[in-house]
């Protein structure tokens, strides 16, 4: 169904621009495909949460996450279904963990420190993290994005200092650490996808 949806859309696209090729349309529907698919893994995360009765720590995962994805990037599955479970379960399982295993006590700094050390490492290495379907080649759409990340990411920590609730703070913190996992290499390897920037440096180097 989403396939049609962006399949036509893109077609209306190319009929009101002529001058868009075949691989700007590919390239055009694969985002439309990326926008229009997260809005049913964002209603099926929230009613989880109402199940669960942790709507507001999915929340604040959403609040964080859909930026900070939308700047470091990270690994998508090869099929619809087993994108809309994976993103389901990144939207979902921050806010859950952070309900029933809350980051307190004397430790909470050090977790703070750790995941800034880890966030700031992978996204110098990783950050904008894309795909083959999807590249990001110019060099200025990359540093920004990768400075965009570091922002994010220290807003995101500031945040869980100043937040005196145990719950909302390890949601947040949660929320980083898994999407800063889902840049690395290990994780792209393990979804079988593989970075666009990258590979066309390879190829580009051969």
């Amino acid at each position: 169904m989403i396939e049609k949806i962006c399949n036509f859309l893109t077609a209306k696209i190319r009929k009101e621009m002529p001058d868009v090729d075949e691989e700007r349309a590919e390239i055009i529907n694969y985002g439309l495909q990326l926008i229009i698919g997260e809005l049913p893994k964002m209603f099926l995360a929230i009613a989880i949460a109402l199940v669960l009765g942790s709507v507001k720590l999915v929340t604040i995962t959403l609040l964080f996450l859909i930026p900070y994805r939308g700047f470091t990037g990270g690994f998508h599955l090869k099929t619809h279904i087993g994108c809309f479970i994976c993103t389901t379960i990144m939207y979902s399982l921050p806010g859950i963990l952070s309900k029933y295993l809350p980051i307190n006590g004397n430790y909470e700094y050090i977790i703070i420190a750790l995941i800034s050390i880890f966030g700031i490492a992978m996204i110098t290495i990783y950050a904008p993290a894309d795909t083959i379907n999807l590249p990001i080649l110019t060099k200025k759409e990359r540093t920004f994005k990768k400075y965009a990340s570091y922002i994010v990411l220290i807003i995101s920590m500031v945040a869980t200092i100043l937040i005196k609730d145990n719950y909302v703070s390890s949601a947040i913190l949660y929320t980083i650490l898994i999407q800063t996992i889902s840049i690395t290499k290990p994780a792209y390897k393990l979804s079988k996808c593989e970075y666009g920037y990258f590979k066309y440096k390879e190829e580009n180097a051969l």
